[in-house]
């Protein structure tokens, strides 16, 4: 039994995903208390911004032709692929950064999608697994809201992770983390720590689901 953990925040002190994963992921430990997690953290130590483009030229070079820098990113992208297939349970925690998708998740994701196991059209290599996406937003972006619409994160996350890659995927969302430091923000204060107290309360939550299909799968 073991547990794929992808955090892609910037920080790690102060991390609003990083926290919230780590209720998922405590919910999964108790459940499995000598199980292996195995970490990996974009954010702190990124994957290249050119290993993508070096990795999808590389099967229309003959291998003898191949450059050092086309078979070192080959290798990334198997590893990170090989990640997601040796756990049962995977856990993502990407927050919203300028209104989209993280650079550093963009070009995990990027990579992953080169290894023929995660390619368009074929069966994913993680169909059906379970999995919990972590996602955080330091403003407000739900309906009504001034801006509703500006998140280009979370709906892409959810079609790759859970449409493309075919995740059995439950996903967990917190905003207005900014409040607490921003003066501009002071009047949602109130309403920010109801919004984190309702997504630690989903977390733990789908950090027991997560557990319990990791048994399921078993």
């Amino acid at each position: 039994m073991s547990l794929f953990r992808l955090d892609a925040s910037i920080r790690v002190d102060g991390s609003h995903s990083r926290e919230i994963a780590d209720i998922v992921e405590q919910e999964w430990r108790s459940a499995h208390p000598n199980a292996a997690v195995t970490t990996r953290h974009i954010g702190v130590e990124p994957i290249p911004a050119t290993a993508w483009a070096t990795a999808v030229t590389a099967p229309y070079t003959p291998a003898e032709d191949q450059t050092p820098e086309q078979r070192q990113a080959v290798a990334l992208a198997s590893e990170a692929v090989d990640q997601l297939v040796d756990a049962d349970a995977l856990l993502f925690a990407v927050p919203l950064y300028n209104f989209g998708v993280s650079q550093h998740f963009k070009t995990w994701a990027d990579l992953v999608i080169t290894d023929p196991r995660m390619a368009p059209g074929s069966a994913p290599a993680t169909k059906g697994k379970p999995a919990v996406l972590v996602t955080v937003r330091g403003g407000g972006y739900g309906p009504g809201t001034p801006r509703e619409g500006w998140d280009h994160a979370t709906a892409w996350m959810r079609r790759i992770l859970a449409e493309v890659w075919e995740m059995d995927l439950k996903v967990v969302e917190s905003e207005l983390t900014l409040a607490e430091v921003s003066p501009q923000m002071e009047s949602l204060r109130g309403l920010a720590a109801e919004v984190r107290v309702a997504a630690e309360r989903s977390a733990r939550e789908h950090g027991r689901d997560l557990a319990d299909a990791s048994l399921d799968r078993a």
